[in-house]
């Protein structure tokens, strides 16, 4: 019969195209489900709060403009052990140095510099897991979204009633982008 008929070309259509996907290595990550979680309003309201009580418990925290961040000495492994030795040198000197250099001021700075430096450790694993975690959800989506435009077009192509209109909604963003360079598929 012409139902079956169309049936059977449909699945031959879509099985191409899931084979196409598993050859840009979009299917691998339509069966390999690698995050699967909601985040609750609750959880993101504590979040919230708890980045809000960092902030409030580090009120002296400074935002520099970009030619501050350039023209700063910065310290680093070597400079510190001169920093803490220059600053052994002014502790057990002072009549070597001049009243504007301040040793207690010199030594909170260090201090400070240190601690900020273990937090900064942490919040960087942090924000390494948050910008993968939100890599893989997006490229998740977006993988499951290029395979639904794959099984759309197939539909389309079998003659499926209304697969042509989704079809064509989907490939407008394709159509709308060709003439600038396609933006990098990631891999899946």
């Amino acid at each position: 019969t012409l139902i079956s008929l169309v049936v059977f070309q449909l699945k031959n259509i879509l099985v191409q195209s899931i084979a196409n996907l598993k050859t840009k290595n979009i299917m691998a990550n339509l069966t390999n489900n690698r995050i699967s979680v909601t985040l609750t309003p609750e959880a993101e309201q504590q979040v919230r709060t708890g980045l809000s009580m960092i902030q409030e418990a580090m009120p002296f925290l400074v935002g520099l403009t970009p030619s501050e961040r350039v023209s700063l000495p910065k310290i680093n492994v070597s400079n510190k052990a001169f920093t803490e030795d220059a600053l052994n040198v002014a502790a057990n000197n002072p009549s070597l140095l001049p009243s504007f250099v301040k040793v207690d001021e010199m030594r909170n700075d260090l201090t400070l510099f240190g601690k900020l430096d273990e937090l900064i450790v942490v919040l960087q694993q942090i924000l390494e897991k948050l910008t993968d975690t939100q890599m893989l959800a997006g490229s998740e989506a977006y993988a499951s979204a290029l395979a639904v435009y794959k099984i759309a077009g197939a539909a389309s192509d079998a003659g499926i009633e209304g697969a042509k209109a989704v079809y064509d909604q989907l490939k407008e963003r394709f159509t709308r982008i060709s003439s600038t360079p396609a933006p990098e598929t990631p891999a899946v």
